[in-house]
Order: C-alpha cells, then structure tokens, then sequence
C-alpha cells in the first residue's frame, strides 16, 4: 500500500493507473470499515476523477498533485457531496460549493476519495463527539484515534488515503497525529483560506494535513496556501515552496518551556523521550535552552472561554429554519428554535454553545470576554519574544499517549486539559507540527511538537523533515 506520495509516482511511472490507486484505496477502506474513519466514500466522483487524471497524464499535462488520494474532514465543503460536520443538525446537507483548500487540491488534479468523521462541529479531544459513532484508532481498537480531527488521523494511518485534511482550532490536527503515529501540520492562522471549512471559533481555525512524511504536508500547503478574496484573515500573498533542503550546517537556537516537562501529569516516559530528543539535537550542535513560559496554567481556560464565544456565534445559524435539521411537530419560532437545537446539537456542542453565551451576556463580558483577550494577547507576546530569540520551541504533543475509549467522556476538564500543549500555537497564531517520534512501553505512540516562527513554514517544514531523519 502506497504511504507517501514519492511511492505513488513511484508507481505511476512504472505504469499503474490513478484509477488502479484509486481502486486499491477503495478496497482497503471497505476492508477497515469497522474503524468509522469515513463517514461516506465519494466513490464514483473519485473513479470519475482518476479516469480523467490518467488522460491527463497521457497528454502529458497532469497537475502537481495527479495520483495523490486525499480525504477531507467532514467541516469542508465539496460541492455537490454531503457535508456535516459529524452533526445530526446538518445531516442530509448537500454543499452548494466547494471549499477554497478542496478546490486548489482538486485544480491540481488530486482525487477526493470521501469526508472523514470528526467530533461534531470540532469540537472534542477524542471524537467520541460525532452523531455517527467513535472512530476507532487503527493501532489498538481499545483507545481513542483524538480529536477533533480522528477521521482524518485515523484515514493516513491506516493507508486509508494518501493525505487526509483536518482543522485545528486548539490542537485537532496534532493530537490526533499525535495519537495514531502520523505527521499532524497546523500552518500559520491566515495562511489557508477558511472559505468553504465550517466554522467553530473563526479567529483559531485553520485547515491542515495529515500525512506519513513532512514533504507531503509541504506539497499540499503549497497547492492551499494563497490569498483568496473570499476570506479577508487570509494573508495576501502567493504560495511559495514551504520545503526548502534543509542546511545541515545551520545550527539553530531552539527552547524548551521547562513548565511542560515539569507539569504533573505528563507521562514519564514522554518526558524522557522528549528530554533524549533535546539531548540529539544538542549532540547535533544545536543550541537547546530551557525558557520561561509562566502562562502554561492560563492557556486552556482562555481558550476556552473565547472560542465558546465565537463558537456561540458561529453556531446560532443552525435554527432549525434556514437548512438542516427541523424538529417535528413544532408551533412557531421559539419553539421550532428549541426543540431543533435540542435535538440537532450533541451534549458537547450544547455545553460549548451554553458556555459562550454567558461569556459573551450582559454583566459577564468584560469579566470573560474582554478578559480573555487581554490575556491571549499577552500569550501572543510572550510566544513572538521566544520566538525573537529561538527559531523554533520544542515541547511534547500530549501529556499522555490515546487513553481508552469512555474513560474521560463524562469529565469535561480531563477531557479540555488534553489540549494544554498544543492550545499556545492557536491563541498566538503561530505555525505547529506534530511529528512521530516517540514509542510508548504500552506500545502507542506519541508526538513531538515544533512551533515556528508566523508566516516561516518553510523553515518549520524543512527543519522538521531533518528531524524526522536524524532523531533515533
């Protein structure tokens, strides 16, 4: 089975056809149904694609992407294919169009093989959350694959697809990646198009990759990235290559937040991990400090409370009137209001939507929300004064490896403290991966974060992928 894009060209130019890649995913998808990854296969539009990427690779005019299989979260719009977000409110919904990421993909001739299963309305740390049932992490069933993401995660680790789309709002993308052994990239907040990807808190979302290697989530942020006028936080700028070779030469300045290795709660054997891997990267000759980060306790609570918010917001269009779910036997507005959203929305969605609604009421707001602010910019400054003096930090992924299925569903905080790495990267904007470093004596595996520099991805990416090849 193909796991980078390098083996599929691979095997292009030894004369096997996208659509016999197509096939061969196809089957393999059908064969690990079980793990709820996919909650539909566009099968036929994706056999109709790879027919016509082959003709285009006989002509000899075949994009960037042609033979690359991808599967899209199901918060991203595709026109003409159901979209969900994993939510009984929007069940049945057809998308009217495509989504900004999708169609650069597609424009590239990538095949999208089907929408992937997600806490409804990303929100979640285990995707226990979806109206459609657990997925199940493919390395031992009895364990959560993360969230919100775990579709996507779930999707490349078991060969499910070649790259698989997810968003990260406060860590979705890396710790699903973190969970199932893959590569997890959140880019930059601005610098993929949120156009097309349904929204939960507008001002921490953003589109990213799943993927088996650092040189295909390069390749796929080149095709994404680019200004679009259909999303104005968007960075107005072309695409460029974010995968330089790296210079081995180069010896960087890299910090760690001691807090985090510090932190009751962290796994010890992650600690260790993450310690030996400080002590390679010295051995390389790069310089590795310990840094202050006296906000390590604040960043959750202040996530929290201001995506609640927007997410608050965001959500008060799904009614019951416009399109979606509609309770039955329902008399006038308010009613219709209630009982649809009662219905419609899963307990979490509930509590999120509860939670920022107070935070944003009369007599609260200043208190929370203005609050919230203050300290999330606060957070901002400190990151860009680490990040003034380092080229890049260094922390674990997650505290812990995947914890079994059912085990932290009925406590909320646990559940929200899942986040506590990975939360600094989306409340300061900055660019973050996730990378497969670490074995777990319980025989999970567990993720490496890097956090970059705004808007330097190709120096994230590039030192990423020397990482990946020179940590044992």
């Amino acid at each position: 089975m193909y796991t980078s894009f390098a083996e599929i060209k691979n095997a292009l130019s030894d004369g096997t056809t996208v659509v016999d890649i197509t096939k061969s995913y196809l089957a393999k998808i059908k064969e690990n149904e079980h793990l709820n990854a996919y909650l539909e296969v566009f099968e036929e539009s994706a056999l109709e694609k790879a027919a016509l990427v082959d003709e285009k690779i006989k002509a000899g005019n075949a994009g960037k992407l042609a033979g690359m299989v991808i599967a899209i979260k199901d918060n991203l719009a595709y026109k003409d294919h159901k979209v969900s977000a994993s939510s009984k409110i929007l069940e049945g919904f057809e998308s009217l169009y495509t989504a900004t990421a999708v169609q650069r993909l597609v424009d590239e001739d990538a095949v999208i093989i089907g929408r992937t299963n997600c806490d409804e309305f990303a929100m979640g740390s285990s995707n226990e959350n979806s109206a459609f049932g657990d997925v199940l992490n493919p390395l031992n069933h009895n364990v959560v694959p993360g969230g919100s993401s775990g579709g996507s995660a779930v999707a490349v680790a078991a060969n499910l697809c070649t790259v698989a789309l997810g968003s990260d709002t406060g860590g979705s993308i890396r710790q699903p990646g973190s969970f199932t052994g893959t590569v997890g990239f959140k880019p930059t907040y601005g610098r993929i198009s949120r156009f097309g990807l349904l929204a939960y808190a507008s001002s921490f979302d953003q589109i990213g990759p799943f993927s088996n290697t650092v040189e295909d989530s390069a390749l796929v942020l080149e095709v994404m990235a680019g200004k679009d006028e259909y999303d104005s936080t968007v960075l107005q700028e072309d695409s460029k290559n974010f995968f330089p070779k790296f210079d081995d030469s180069k010896k960087l300045k890299i910090a760690y937040i001691q807090d985090c290795l510090d932190r009751e709660g962290i796994d010890p054997e992650i600690r260790t991990r993450t310690l030996d891997i400080i002590d390679q990267l010295r051995a390389e000759g790069h310089t590795v400090e310990p840094t202050e980060f006296p906000y390590l306790e604040a960043m959750v609570p202040t996530y929290y409370v201001l995506t609640t918010a927007e997410a608050s917001s965001n959500l008060a269009r799904y009614d019951g009137v416009h399109y979606g779910y509609q309770a039955p036997d329902v008399e006038g507005v308010d009613n219709t209001y209630k009982k649809s959203r009662s219905e419609g929305f899963g307990e979490e969605v509930q509590r999120r939507i509860m939670l920022g609604t107070f935070v944003l009421s009369h007599g609260y707001y200043d208190a929370y929300f203005t609050k919230g602010q203050k300290v999330r910019r606060v957070i901002q400054e400190r990151t860009k004064e680490i990040l003034t003096e380092y080229d890049v930090i260094i922390t674990p992924t997650t505290p812990t490896t995947a914890f079994e299925i059912g085990k932290n569903i009925d406590d909320p905080i646990t559940m929200y403290l899942q986040d506590i790495f990975t939360v600094q990267a989306n409340l300061a904007g900055n660019p973050a991966i996730s990378l497969p470093l670490g074995k777990h004596s319980n025989g999970l595996p567990f993720g490496i974060q890097l956090v970059g520099k705004h808007y330097e991805e190709g120096a994230l990416l590039s030192f990423s992928d020397y990482v990946m090849k020179k940590i044992q």
